[in-house]
C-alpha cells in the first residue's frame, strides 16, 4: 500500500537534489550557467510529469485498483532502469518527456476474463472517475503549492502592474513630444483616461493612433463629409467628380482619441475595431492632399472618397504625467506614420507584497486565476484564427525560455513558471479530448447517461485516432520550437 508514494518520493528527491546541485553549479561555474539553467528547466518539467502521473497511481491505490506499471518518461528509446516492487514494475524510460500508469486492461497478454474486478474498465464509475482525474488535481495542487512557497519565500509576487518612467527623449526635433512639455523621469499616469499600469499601455496606444493608418471613423468621416458638401454643394455624394475641377476642402481636424481597457493592453480581451477602411483610390487622395484647402479632381474620385481621405489624419495621445509628485497634463502628442513618438521607457513592477499565510494565499490565488484568463484567450485566438499555428510552442521551447528566465532572473522565476505549465497541463489534460484525461472523463460520462458501457473496442478505435491526432499535433509544435531556435526567434 502507498507504493506510490515512496517511488515517487524518491525519484522526486533525486529530482530536487540534482535541481539543487545544478543551482549551485551555476553559481561557480559563470560560463556554463546559461546551459545549466536549461537543464534546470527540464527538471522542473520532468516534476510535473512525475506529479501527474503519481496523482493517478496514488488514488488506484487508495481505491486498491490494481496498478501493473508505473512509468517515468515514455516509452521511445532505451529504458534506464526498471523494478517491481510487489505487483507494480517501476520503469525510467530515456525519454523523460512524459509517463504513464499502466492498468492490467492495457497489458493484452494477461489474459483476465471480461468480469475481473483486477480490470480497471470494472470497477465502480465513481472510483474510475477520480483515478482519471488525479493526475489533472495534482498539477493544480502543484502549481498553487510552488506559488505558494515561491510567494512565502521570496517575499513578494509578480503583481503584473508597473510603474512606466520616461527615460529619455529620442524623437526628432520636429516630432510633437518635444512641445508636449514631457520631461526625463516623469511617471506616466494617463494615456487617454486608461490608467497606465503597463509598459504595453504606451506602445498599443501609440501604435493604435498612428498617423495615416488608413482607417477613420464613421462619425468623423460623416462630419467631414458634411462639411465637404457645404463648401461643394454642386456635387452629389458618390457623384464621380469631373477632371480639373477644383474642389475645397474644410479645415483638417484631428481623429478622435482612442480608449482602451487595461484587458485589451494585457492580452485578455480583443479590441473591437469599428472604423472603416479606406480603398486604394482613397489612399492615393490622401498622399495628394497638401496643407492647401483645395484639391483639383483628376477625375475618378468623388466627394465620398475625399471624405475618407480627409478622415484619415493624425490622432492625439492626451498623456498625463507625475512630476515632483503633481500630475501634469501634457499637451497632445502624435505618433508618426510607425506609431512611434520617440520616448524610452524605464519600467518598474510594483510587485505584491506576501507576508503572512493569509497574503500568501490570495496572491497565489490572484496569480493563478490571471493565468488561467490567460491560457483561455490565448486558445480562443487559435481556434478563431487570430493566432497562426506557428504560435504554438511546446517543450522545447519551454525548456529554452525557461532556462533563458531562470539564468536572468533566479530560480524563483522559474518556478513560477514552472507552476504555470502545470496549470496549463491541468487544463489542456482536462479538455474532453480523446487520448487525454478529459476525454476518457467524457467516456465515463457517456456511460453513466446511456446507462452502459462504451463499447471497448470503438473506444480504442475512437482513442487511437485521437492518439495519432495528438502525435501530429506535438509533431508540429516541436518543428515550431525548432525553427524558432533556429532563427533565434526565441
Amino acid at each position: 500500500m502507498y507504493v506510490s508514494i515512496i517511488i515517487s518520493a524518491i525519484i522526486l528527491t533525486l529530482l530536487i537534489a540534482a535541481l539543487l546541485i545544478l543551482h549551485w553549479s551555476a553559481s561557480v561555474l559563470p560560463a556554463a550557467a546559461q546551459a545549466i539553467s536549461t537543464v534546470e528547466m527540464i527538471i522542473l518539467l520532468s516534476i510535473l510529469i512525475l506529479v501527474h502521473e503519481a496523482g493517478h497511481f496514488f488514488v488506484a491505490e487508495l481505491f486498491k485498483m490494481k496498478v501493473t506499471k508505473f512509468a517515468f518518461g515514455l516509452p521511445i528509446g532505451p529504458t534506464l532502469w526498471k523494478r517491481k516492487f510487489g505487483d507494480v514494475e517501476i520503469l525510467i524510460h530515456a525519454f523523460l518527456f512524459g509517463g504513464y500508469v499502466a492498468f492490467p486492461d492495457d497489458d493484452k497478454e494477461l489474459n483476465l476474463p471480461e468480469d475481473s474486478p483486477d480490470r480497471f474498465m470494472n470497477r465502480p464509475a465513481h472510483q474510475r472517475f477520480w483515478v482519471l482525474s488525479a493526475g489533472v488535481i495534482a498539477n493544480l495542487i502543484c502549481a498553487f503549492l510552488f506559488v505558494a512557497v515561491t510567494a512565502g519565500i521570496w517575499g513578494k509576487m509578480p503583481s503584473g502592474n508597473y510603474n512606466v518612467y520616461v527615460k529619455n527623449i529620442t524623437a526628432e526635433k520636429t516630432e510633437s513630444i518635444w512641445n508636449s512639455g514631457m520631461q526625463a523621469g516623469d511617471r506616466i499616469v494617463r494615456i487617454n483616461g486608461t490608467d497606465v499600469k503597463n509598459p504595453n499601455a504606451l506602445v498599443m496606444y501609440a501604435q493604435m493612433s498612428k498617423k495615416y493608418d488608413g482607417k477613420v471613423d464613421k462619425i468623423a468621416l460623416e462630419q467631414n463629409y458634411e462639411a465637404l458638401k457645404k463648401l461643394n454643394p454642386a456635387f452629389a455624394r458618390n457623384e464621380t467628380i469631373p477632371k480639373d475641377v477644383i474642389i475645397k476642402l474644410p479645415s483638417r481636424m484631428s481623429e478622435q482619441p482612442f480608449k482602451l481597457s487595461n484587458d485589451v493592453i494585457i492580452g485578455l480581451e480583443i479590441y473591437k475595431d469599428n472604423r472603416i477602411e479606406l480603398n486604394d483610390v482613397q489612399k492615393a487622395i490622401r498622399g495628394n492632399l497638401s496643407e492647401k484647402n483645395i484639391i483639383v479632381s483628376d477625375g475618378t474620385y468623388s466627394l465620398e472618397d475625399i471624405a475618407y481621405a480627409i478622415s484619415d489624419s493624425d490622432c492625439p495621445l492626451n498623456i498625463t504625467v507625475e512630476r515632483n509628485g503633481e500630475e501634469v497634463i501634457l499637451s497632445p502628442v502624435y505618433p508618426n506614420e510607425n506609431g512611434l513618438i520617440g520616448v524610452m521607457m524605464d519600467v518598474k513592477e510594483i510587485p505584491v507584497v506576501t507576508k503572512g499565510i493569509p497574503s500568501i494565499i490570495k496572491a497565489s490565488t490572484n496569480y493563478l486565476w490571471t493565468q488561467t484568463k490567460l491560457f483561455g484567450y490565448s486558445w480562443y485566438q487559435l481556434f478563431t484564427g487570430k493566432l497562426p499555428m506557428s504560435s504554438l510552442h511546446g517543450i522545447i521551447a519551454v525548456a529554452k525560455v525557461g532556462g533563458d528566465i531562470i539564468h536572468a532572473s533566479g530560480l524563483f522565476s522559474g518556478l513560477l513558471l514552472t507552476a504555470v505549465i502545470s496549470l496549463y497541463l491541468a487544463i489542456f489534460n482536462f479538455l474532453p479530448i480523446p487520448a487525454l484525461d478529459g476525454g476518457h472523463v467524457m467516456f465515463l460520462i457517456l456511460e453513466k447517461i446511456r446507462g452502459k458501457k462504451v463499447d471497448e473496442e470503438t473506444a480504442d478505435k475512437i482513442m487511437t485516432v485521437f492518439f495519432i491526432l495528438l502525435i501530429l499535433l506535438i509533431i508540429v509544435v516541436c518543428a515550431n520550437d525548432i525553427y524558432a531556435l533556429v532563427m533565434k526567434q526565441i
